[in-house]
């Protein structure tokens, strides 16, 4: 499918070649995806200040592949069997616009519950990330980053959260053969709950890996929902400065 200009009228062009594209993957489960104000299915509507939307700076790629205003749930028509909140992505955008010239478009990819082996390359997952990442850049612009918040769903056997490293290696050597991008900067996040029995060692895993332009952003202490499993609104929101502050500082 190729991509196509929205016509809603709140929507701004984006096909401008003068005006700068930088594209970001947003990529991962269900803390990446957000759920952030959601509760017994159903969310809250509440948009922090920091996540506010800006039409002429900030957008995102939507299910259809149409460019659009971007604004939470940002993964809403992607991450469609659960219901979708808060997420990082908003806030990260917010504070990275004020640092750079030019607009801020957003690919969601991340579906929640999935475990890193659904995002090998040839699983639908990874292929429907590659086909989304490479529409966005069809319209111009260049993927700035890829942002990695997954982890969650290999705390629970131990051969899941043994394979952790060699599996994020390969995701990250696989995505930048298929985009063409062999220095494309990752910052992926570590885990901030999962499974007790290993969630220590898939942390482990994810602060291990050593490959050019990727950075680990820990997540451990910000705050969980009463489900021990997300982030809260707020920390999503704090979740999205800190992985600005290192897109900033490294890349």
């Amino acid at each position: 499918m190729g991509l196509t200009s929205s016509t809603q009228k709140d929507e701004q062009p984006t096909t401008t070649t003068t005006i700068k594209k930088h594209i970001f993957i947003l990529s991962g489960q269900s803390n990446m995806a957000g759920r952030g104000g959601v509760a017994n299915k159903q969310w809250d509507r509440i948009i922090p200040p920091d996540c506010k939307p800006d039409p002429s700076t900030i957008h995102r790629l939507n299910a259809n592949l149409i460019w659009e205003t971007a604004q939470d749930p940002l993964h809403a028509d992607i991450d469609t069997a659960k219901t979708c909140g808060v997420g990082p992505g908003m806030s990260f955008a917010n504070a990275i616009k004020d640092y750079i010239v030019g607009v801020i478009d957003l690919v969601p990819c991340a579906v929640g519950g999935t475990a890193i082996k659904e995002w090998d390359k040839g699983q639908k997952l990874y292929e429907d990330m590659v086909r989304r990442a490479k529409a966005a850049v069809s319209s111009g612009g260049e993927i700035k980053a890829m942002l990695w918040y997954q982890g969650e769903s290999d705390c629970t056997e131990a051969d899941d959260a043994g394979l952790y490293k060699s599996r994020m290696e390969n995701l990250v050597c696989n995505l930048r053969s298929d985009l063409g991008m062999p220095s494309l900067p990752i910052i992926q996040v570590a885990i901030a709950s999962g499974d007790e029995k290993y969630i220590e060692v898939v942390r482990a895993a994810q602060k291990a890996i050593d490959l050019p332009n990727v950075v680990c952003v820990d997540a451990k202490g910000l705050e969980l929902k009463e489900d021990n499993l997300h982030l809260t609104t707020a920390a999503q929101v704090q979740l999205g400065h800190m992985l600005a502050d290192a897109y900033l500082a490294h890349f």
